[in-house]
């Protein structure tokens, strides 16, 4: 803890404790004058790098010698509490960079300075070269979510903060470079399960529709159990090819018998065709009501939704028109 005031900074006279404005605090008989004692101002950095690691420096001198926390150092007068962040990072780090936003105010208590005002932000690398400074022992880059124990618990909240800030942004990247590359699961797959669970409903909502448009008139003609049947069967095939458990040759299969059939049931190829567009539609409105686009990640789930279900369904009318026109 540091030392207690003893003497009035304005006159010299000594202090003493007294009541004032609800609050012990040291006052000086002589001359009136308030001594606040307010914590100390501790601004720190998060950066961050391409592989989503935080720069971390290991302390070299007390308090907590030898552990690991954020560049992190004491504003000085004249000095705006982001700048000070800044100084820091580039004396502990020789990282150049600049401010991104304001990730956490905290206050702790401490026995080596009394109390600490921890001011975090976030930082983006705009130069600089690595090396650690006069006050830091060694640096590293550690995954942003898997930090070893810090120093300081304010450090451990803002390296939170900043990862859930990026959680979306990254959760889409990854999702992106998989629907590109395949084979991995991907963000819009919640909204496959979601029609998987409920392909009953939205068979009967399709059978609803289909059976009283008037660009599919034939199918008014067919038992519902039967067109149902088949609804049920293709929302299967969806969910399957969209998971990646099914293979084109067997969704080529599929439909192509899909289309011989109907043309030997006396559809016209159009009414096939039209039907299933509208089951298309019923798929994306039922999505639209269970969904909802209420942020980020959601909008993109969507999009990305939206380009596998437009490759399922161009495959499949292509296919049913292919069945259709064989012999």
């Amino acid at each position: 803890m540091a030392g207690e005031p003893r003497y009035c900074a304005t006159c010299g006279g000594p202090l003493e404790r007294r009541v004032t404005e609800g609050v012990q605090r040291y006052v000086c008989p002589a001359c009136g004058a308030v001594h606040y004692r307010n914590p100390l101002p501790v601004a720190a950095s998060v950066v961050l790098n391409p592989a989503r690691e935080v720069l971390l420096v290991k302390r070299r001198r007390a308090p907590h010698r030898g552990r690991w926390c954020l560049p992190t150092g004491f504003a000085e007068m004249s000095e705006s509490i982001g700048a000070a962040a800044l100084r820091e990072l580039a004396e502990e780090t020789g990282v150049v960079g600049r401010v991104v936003r304001l990730l956490s105010a905290a206050s702790a208590p401490s026995d080596f300075y009394d109390d600490l005002l921890f001011v975090c932000f976030e930082v983006e690398r705009t130069g600089g070269e690595e090396r650690p400074g006069d006050d830091a022992e060694d640096l590293a880059w550690f995954p942003a979510d898997r930090v070893p124990r810090l120093a300081f618990p304010a450090h451990e909240e803002a390296i939170a903060r900043c990862y859930a800030q990026h959680r979306a942004e990254w959760a889409i990247q990854d999702s992106f470079a998989h629907l590109e590359g395949g084979g991995e699961a991907l963000i819009s797959d919640a909204l496959v399960s979601l029609v998987e669970e409920h392909a009953e409903e939205i068979s009967r909502r399709w059978l609803a529709v289909v059976g009283r448009s008037p660009s599919t008139p034939t199918y008014a003609l067919l038992p519902p159990g039967v067109v149902q049947e088949k609804a049920m069967a293709a929302l299967s095939k969806f969910c399957s090819w969209l998971s990646g458990k099914e293979h084109e040759s067997e969704l080529a299969s599929f439909y192509r018998t899909l289309g011989r059939q109907r043309r030997e049931q006396g559809f016209a190829l159009h009414e096939v065709l039209r039907a299933l567009t509208l089951l298309k539609h019923e798929i994306w409105s039922f999505i639209g009501e269970r969904g909802g686009l209420v942020d980020l990640m959601e909008v993109y789930r969507t999009m990305e939704l939206s380009r596998r279900v437009g490759l399922f369904f161009d495959n499949a009318l292509y296919h049913t028109a292919r069945g259709f026109d064989e012999d």
